[in-house]
């Protein structure tokens, strides 16, 4: 398995490891919950190392990512991020990605750990406009500092100040001593909160400084269970659960990332426009639980008369709301909310309601 600059930090602290994305990844030090309450009250800090980073440079950078991307770049400037995905030939989706544009002909790429070679592969094969394309992901790290407190503890690090940093917008300078770190505010949490992207060299630097400035404010570690159970509390989706190569960004609620802009003619363009035009059999939704119960990835989803319309993607006990909440596609006429469904989990069948993420307020 690969390692992060912070894996022997999480063996000495106790973190419960397994593998992920090829990485050996902390899944949990206090506890799901503890540290999934500790981030929405307090600050928690992930290891998410593991992502991706690829830069997209030259006067061709930008004509390449309005074919790769659905999003429309061009209303990018220097500072600002874009929430974004690779839409693929067949309606479906090869990744989802965040797009910096660090300069106007610099952008860098954030996509998911598990699809990097995946996402390389697929942005080498189609650059046709000869941009300049870097894969770094192996030559930069990255923590996310989530929680309603971790501004007053970053900004013990840095001069820049750290409150004129907009969502979706990110800055790079000096941090903990460190130079250029870039700081952008991209949570993927809901709780607030900033991520740093910085050499692996300087990581256990950067950890112990965050550390210690955080002390005083209940600052914990958290891994990736905590990260799950927020992102599916905010209804943020998960690639490879709610989100694949089979599911359309239409279906999965994301036409709002599909953008079709006049001469933006990304791959897969006209069948993605008609889809917006006249809909698609089946949508992506939030439900809550009703009865008492889990439910799981791969459980069915029926009709209230037990009738199958779909699939759970995504589920969870809620740790803020103490019931359990999730995600799924159903059948279109099933997907207004306030519908009544039902989740069989394991032959018995739960009623649940259909709802409008976020499930936390």
């Amino acid at each position: 398995m690969k390692t992060t600059p912070f894996t022997e930090k999480h063996i000495s602290l106790g973190a419960k490891m397994h593998e992920f994305a090829g990485y050996n990844m902390p899944i949990e030090y206090s506890g799901i919950i503890d540290e999934h309450l500790n981030v929405c009250q307090n600050v928690g800090v992930f290891d998410v190392s593991h992502m991706g980073e690829f830069w997209v440079k030259g006067p061709n950078a930008l004509a390449f990512l309005q074919k790769v991307t659905s999003n429309n770049v061009a209303a990018l400037e220097p500072g600002k991020v874009q929430y974004s995905c690779f839409p693929n030939e067949t309606g479906g989706i090869v990744d989802d990605l965040l797009v910096y544009q660090y300069e106007p002909e610099k952008y860098m790429l954030v996509p998911n750990a598990a699809n990097i070679e995946k996402d390389w592969n697929w942005c080498v094969s189609h650059n046709t406009e000869g941009a300049i394309l870097e894969n770094a992901s192996d030559r930069m790290a990255q923590l996310a500092v989530q929680g309603p407190k971790a501004i007053l503890a970053l900004q013990k690090l840095t001069s820049i100040d750290l409150s004129q940093i907009p969502y979706y917008h990110f800055t790079h300078g000096e941090f903990a001593g460190e130079p250029d770190v870039i700081i952008s505010n991209t949570g993927y949490t809901g709780a607030g909160g900033f991520e740093l992207y910085f050499r692996p060299e300087a990581g256990l630097k950067i950890w112990d400084a965050v550390f210690e400035a955080g002390a005083e404010f209940g600052i914990k570690p958290a891994g990736l269970g905590a990260r799950d159970t927020l992102r599916l509390e905010m209804g943020f989706c998960l690639y490879g659960n709610d989100i694949d190569d089979t599911t359309s960004p239409i279906e999965a609620g994301l036409g709002w990332i599909t953008k079709f802009a006049e001469g933006k003619n990304f791959i897969n363009r006209p069948a993605l426009e008609l889809q917006k035009k006249e809909g698609t059999a089946r949508k992506l939704v939030g439900f809550e639980l009703i009865d008492r119960g889990i439910p799981r990835h791969g459980y069915a989803l029926l009709a209230a008369d037990g009738t199958p319309i779909g699939t759970v993607t995504s589920g969870t006990m809620s740790p803020i709301r103490k019931i359990g909440i999730g995600m799924g596609y159903v059948k279109t006429e099933y997907s207004k909310p306030g519908t009544e469904i039902c989740i069989d989990m394991r032959g018995r069948k739960l009623k649940a309601v259909v709802v409008r993420p976020p499930f936390r307020k």
